[in-house]
């Protein structure tokens, strides 16, 4: 497992219309993203209804539901979203080779 994230969405902006029945039950397709830089609030991108292609090519508006933020990472995708009154987490260190088997 690399990351943890954290998200909540307001249910009161599902659009109806994209919710689909599949075998298990009722699904609503998101998209979530993660930015490389945290924004003021502390989030690290959004959480979206999934657009079609032809929504995409005429530039329709997304539906925001939500943020998320990452709470914790074993360093391999993205580095935590700080937490109140915390400075953000330094990038890890990357691991470096020896020279020992170099024939010179």
């Amino acid at each position: 497992m690399a990351s943890i994230i954290k998200t909540s969405i307001n249910l009161n902006d599902i659009p109806k219309d994209k919710i689909y029945i599949g075998k298990k039950g009722k699904y609503l397709p998101i998209t979530i993203t993660l930015n490389n830089e945290p924004d003021q609030f502390g989030n690290q991108g959004p959480v979206v209804v999934e657009q079609t292609k032809d929504e995409r090519d005429a530039k329709a508006p997304k539906t925001y539901l939500g943020n998320v933020k990452v709470v914790w990472t074993d360093g391999n995708n993205v580095d935590t979203a700080p937490r109140d009154n915390q400075p953000a987490a330094a990038p890890a260190p990357q691991p470096t080779v020896a020279d020992d088997d170099l024939p010179f």
